[in-house]
């Protein structure tokens, strides 16, 4: 008798393009998260000191499934990140961003 093994996943192989102004990235050092039922939505933007406006430079748009993929890759590569260059400091009593009145501090 003949047994069927079960058939494995068939590895797709994705080319992924980089254009040259997405190549150059966007700085951000504030990450505003919302969500729905549907989906989250990650606007990046960046504070500098002294200026009390900011303004989104990218938006992404991502199912519930995908943000807890991006959460669980982003953890993987910070402790990746970590075990190579040592421990990420963050002191919760610390504003991040330095000479802005009332801006968030870490929790």
């Amino acid at each position: 008798m003949n047994e069927k093994k079960p058939d494995k996943p068939i590895q797709q192989q994705i080319n992924i393009e980089l254009g040259e102004k997405e190549a150059e990235g966007i700085y951000s050092n504030l990450a505003i998260i919302s969500h729905s039922p549907a989906e989250f939505v990650i606007d990046f933007t960046r504070v500098l000191p002294g200026v009390p406006k900011a303004k989104v430079h990218a938006r992404i748009v991502m199912t519930p499934q995908h943000a807890k993929l991006l959460l669980r890759a982003l953890g993987d590569n910070v402790q990746k990140f970590e075990m190579q260059y040592g421990e990420i400091k963050i002191d919760a009593n610390q504003n991040i961003f330095p000479g802005m009145p009332g801006a968030p501090t870490v929790n």
